[in-house]
C-alpha cells in the first residue's frame, strides 16, 4: 500500500488481485520487493496496475536463474541488483537496465 503525503487514504501499489503468480499478484511475500514464494523479484511502478519480473521465477533451483529462498536484495550505485540466494548459499549480482 501507499499513502501519498496528505492523503486520507490508501493506493494500492502490489498485489490486491488475490493470492498467485500472476503480475497483478502476491503470494506471501517476505519484503518490500522480494516474492520467496515464487523465487522472483518484482519491480511495482508508481502508476502501474502490473508488476514486472526482474530476475527469478523459473521455480526453485540451483541454475544461474533460479534461487532457492530468496533473502535479502540491495542496489549498488551504478544500480547492479545483488540478491541474497539463502539455500543456496550465494549472493548474485544483476545488471538492470
Amino acid at each position: 500500500m501507499r499513502w501519498n503525503k496528505g492523503a486520507k487514504d490508501s493506493i494500492v501499489t502490489a498485489g490486491g488481485h488475490g493470492i498467485g503468480d500472476a503480475l497483478t499478484q502476491l503470494n506471501h511475500p517476505n519484503g518490500l520487493f522480494v516474492d520467496t514464494l515464487n523465487n522472483r523479484v518484482m519491480r511495482w511502478h508508481q502508476e502501474a496496475g502490473h508488476g514486472t519480473m526482474i530476475v527469478g521465477g523459473n521455480d526453485s533451483g540451483t541454475g544461474a536463474n533460479q534461487f532457492n529462498l530468496l533473502d535479502n536484495l540491495s542496489f549498488d550505485r551504478y544500480g547492479n541488483l545483488y540478491v541474497v540466494d539463502r539455500n543456496n548459499h550465494r549472493v548474485q549480482r544483476f545488471s538492470i537496465e
